[in-house]
């Protein structure tokens, strides 16, 4: 006599059901689509969190280029120069000082001015 794999069946499936909800047309009640849909949504997930690290870190740049033209002096720079200064604030940081406190900021840009410059 087989054993059979009801209950286990039923869950597995129910689970892959409820990742398919949403989905358009059969995809989200026939189960070979449901498993297609699934796996495709799935490593499209995954793709998408890896293009998320990088758009943030293109957002981060695009605002820091654009508070540190407005004191006169360039991105690459600015970034040089707190290299050269040993300053370890990475770049969300710096964006995230650029918006929301410009006096610590201007304060950096005077840091990085005196490496470069040596005023």
């Amino acid at each position: 006599m087989r054993t059979k794999s009801v209950v286990y069946t039923r869950q597995k499936k129910k689970k892959i059901f409820r990742l398919a909800k949403g989905s358009y047309a059969t995809k989200k009640n026939r189960w070979r689509m449901v498993i297609q849909q699934v796996e495709r949504s799935l490593n499209y997930a995954y793709t998408g969190r890896k293009d998320n690290k990088s758009n943030f870190r293109t957002l981060w740049i695009v605002r820091l280029n654009a508070a540190v033209r407005s004191e006169g002096i360039s991105y690459s720079k600015f970034i040089s120069g707190l290299k050269k200064a040993n300053v370890a604030i990475d770049r969300k940081m710096l964006a995230e000082i650029a918006v929301n406190d410009a006096l610590t900021f201007r304060k950096l840009i005077d840091v990085v001015k005196n490496v470069q410059y040596g005023k």
